[in-house]
């Protein structure tokens, strides 16, 4: 039975002067930090504040590249080549890179973002794309993708390390993708039914669908949303309830190798 985890979250996606999620809280929880790069949020001043707070606390530190569509914070699906998507990783990945080098640190993971990280979990071509870019710029970096998703199997066939991710508060379908955000159920609401599917998703590997199958998953990062007071306090207990249950957290860059 597995006795550690990661727990992720997406953070630094404030821009200018509007303020998205509760940073300097959440990053008290987790073990590594998925740093937006400025295009589907985030800019320059925030990515160099989240990234010396994500430095300062030991978190593992990755790149949250995403389509270039601010208006919808990165969740509509986009129309772009394989070569697009391949620049877009690299681009945003050098952005992040700068200030991660400015402090002395080094880049962890990555992990895309919304209709990109979604859209690849399917799109062969799109996933390939993505790995081509992560690839091309630093062999070292984790991928951090959907557990069982075409954009885990494109990292192993190009031997990138990789890291299978699970959701605590996301409802799953019997394919083993998410259940989309506009249609009913797709969020697990009660944070009892939540953390009893995070621990049974380390420990045993099994998830319930939607539908009711029961799924194998799994489970190297826990992603735990954290972009409003409730959420924190989720986050708080989700990594309260596991230390309790004997499970540890560790981040990514210490297991995956």
């Amino acid at each position: 039975m597995r006795k550690f985890v990661d727990l992720n979250s997406d953070v630094g996606e404030s821009f200018g002067a509007y303020k998205i999620g509760i940073d300097e809280e959440v990053l008290k929880y987790v073990s590594s930090a998925n740093i937006a790069c400025g295009w589907h949020a985030g800019d320059p001043v925030v990515m160099r504040k989240t990234v010396e707070i994500a430095y300062n606390n030991n978190i593992g530190i990755g790149a949250h590249p995403g389509f270039f569509d601010i208006m919808g914070f990165g969740r509509r699906n986009m129309t772009v080549s394989p070569d697009e998507i391949k620049q877009y990783t690299i681009y945003q990945l050098g952005a992040l890179y700068g200030f991660v080098k400015a402090i002395g640190g080094k880049i962890q993971h990555v992990k895309p973002h919304g209709a990109m990280y979604n859209m690849a979990t399917k799109d062969g071509k799109m996933a390939c794309a993505i790995i081509e870019g992560i690839w091309e710029v630093d062999r070292d970096l984790i991928v951090l993708g959907p557990s069982g998703s075409e954009m885990v199997k494109a990292a192993a066939e190009k031997k990138l390390k990789v890291a299978n991710e699970v959701f605590a508060d996301r409802a799953y379908n019997s394919d083993g993708t998410l259940v989309a955000r506009s249609l009913p159920g797709s969020m697990i609401t009660d944070k009892n039914i939540a953390i009893s599917r995070v621990i049974r998703m380390v420990t045993e590997g099994k998830v319930t669908a939607i539908s009711g199958e029961e799924l194998d998953i799994k489970a190297d990062s826990m992603c735990v949303h954290g972009d409003n007071p409730e959420a924190v306090d989720f986050v708080r207990l989700i990594k309260e309830e596991l230390l309790k249950a004997r499970i540890e957290i560790k981040p990514l860059h210490e297991f995956i190798k």
